[in-house]
């Protein structure tokens, strides 16, 4: 009798109106909560490992791009684009004869290319490179609009992108998909050489 009762109860109480609605709604919130958490988040400075993972969707004072506006910004030529993906320069005392041969880097035409400047700190001399490389693509303008990339899931160009903010460069975007979504969306790409750096 008790347990008939019990389920009677049970019964009553999903049957209410707006039971199942509310309980809905409740764990969607917390599903919602769950996602949030484990989404990346903006760091309060620079991020200083692990470059190549999920990045945020935003970045504070900047405008994030799609791959849709970015072709618009690039067919416009309404806005400088600089690449920032590292890389390795040539190793110092290579043994006599030794061939060095740099990964090619294919980026979107017209690009500047200021390789490792999206490090959580850069060297003195590579944070002037980074700033003279800045000032040559925005002409000097600190209000001409910059869009800064690298490849998908790459900090570095969430770094560097930060860093312009940080020059006083006023109208600064971030292509987060960078050649990545580039290339998915079929759009062209040109054989890129790097801006000289100072140890070159």
């Amino acid at each position: 009798m008790r347990r008939q009762l019990a389920a009677a109860l049970v019964a009553a109480v999903l049957a209410a109106p707006g039971f199942a609605q509310q309980h809905f709604a409740q764990q969607h919130v917390a599903q919602q909560s769950l996602a949030q958490q484990q989404e990346p988040f903006e760091p309060e400075g620079y991020r200083a490992d692990n470059y190549r993972a999920p990045v945020p969707a935003t970045l504070e004072r900047a405008r994030v791009l799609s791959t849709s506006e970015a072709e618009a910004i690039w067919r416009a030529k309404s806005g400088a684009f600089v690449d920032v993906l590292p890389r390795p320069p040539k190793p110092k005392n290579l043994p006599a004869g030794t061939v060095w041969r740099d990964a090619p880097r294919k980026n979107i035409p017209g690009s500047i290319w200021l390789p490792d400047t999206g490090y959580g700190t850069l060297p003195p001399a590579m944070d002037d490179y980074f700033q003279r490389g800045l000032a040559r693509a925005s002409r000097g303008d600190k209000a001409a609009l910059l869009v800064i990339y690298c490849l998908a899931d790459c900090w570095m160009s969430w770094n560097a992108a930060k860093r312009a903010l940080a020059y006083g460069y006023s109208n600064v975007a971030w292509y987060p998909d960078g050649t990545d979504g580039w290339e998915r969306a079929k759009l062209p790409t040109d054989e890129a050489q790097p801006e000289p750096r100072p140890e070159q």
